[in-house]
């Protein structure tokens, strides 16, 4: 079993004046959900750990998706307290789903603030380069048919090789030939270094963002986001917007692969994203 789960203030309060926040559980299905206020001077530790073990009564969680980074602390440490593991994830779907039905209905609600809010905003730091010390040798865009990238990291012995299955073509309903956007970096000696601090900054998405320069940023963790490159030139600029249809054309999947050299012989690290 698996939950999701959410606990952060809301544009509510009480009575008395007092900000709310609220927990809201839910298992990905959406067959199991629940909401529960609680006064922001009682947002504790003790609080959630109780509330955790109240939901018990659902199923016990094999582990809790927590998305936003604000509540990640609160919500390691009451899960600690009740034998339950939590997996810091941007990919809560359901959980996301239940957050915006719940905030149409904030204004109907007795003690709405007005507020502007946003139920799925996070405090994102500004990007920050790559260290050079791992940096690879160069690195470039490049496209693969969904079948041809499942032989790649199925066949492959890859040291480090992350391929969740929500992301595999066939459970996005991508044909074979769906062209699937990706970066390779080759990191010639850097290779493995780049490729462990990868597993460790934990991937999400590479975005291209336009502007002056042009540059591309790996979103990484819960909010860590990292510049891999900036960019002057028109025709890398053409390759990222190439890069950035296909994404979209793929249903948001695209890969990152880190290797020694371009002899294709060898990988050091292989990420599906989305």
């Amino acid at each position: 079993m698996l939950w999701q789960a959410d606990f952060y203030r809301r544009p509510l309060q009480t009575d008395a004046g007092e900000v709310l926040w609220e927990l809201i559980v839910c298992d990905p299905t959406g067959a199991f959900s629940a909401c529960i206020d609680c006064p922001q001077s009682q947002a504790t530790v003790g609080w959630l750990a109780a509330q955790f073990r109240r939901l018990q009564a659902e199923g016990t969680p094999e582990r809790i998706q927590v998305f936003r980074p604000q509540s990640l602390g609160l919500m390691e440490a009451a899960a600690r307290a009740v034998g339950f593991t939590v997996e810091p994830t941007r990919h809560a779907p359901m959980l996301k789903h239940l957050l915006l039905r719940r905030a149409a209905y904030y204004p109907n609600l007795p003690g709405y603030t007005g507020e502007t809010y946003d139920p799925l905003a996070i405090d994102a730091p500004p990007p920050v380069p790559v260290p050079e010390a791992i940096w690879g040798d160069r690195w470039r865009f490049a496209a693969l048919a969904a079948g041809d990238l499942e032989i790649l990291y199925g066949d492959r012995p890859i040291p480090i090789c992350s391929t969740p299955d929500r992301l595999l073509p066939i459970n996005l309903g991508l044909a074979s030939t769906q062209p699937v956007p990706g970066v390779i970096i080759d990191g010639g000696r850097q290779a493995m270094r780049l490729a462990r601090w990868l597993q460790e900054v934990r991937p999400a998405l590479l975005s291209y963002v336009p502007g002056t320069p042009d540059g591309l940023i790996l979103e990484a963790g819960l909010s860590d986001r990292w510049i891999l490159s900036t960019f002057h030139d028109a025709d890398v600029a053409a390759a990222a917007r190439l890069f950035q249809q296909r994404q979209r054309d793929a249903n948001g999947l695209h890969f990152l692969l880190v290797q020694p050299d371009d002899t294709g012989v060898t990988y050091s690290g292989f990420w599906l994203l989305g």
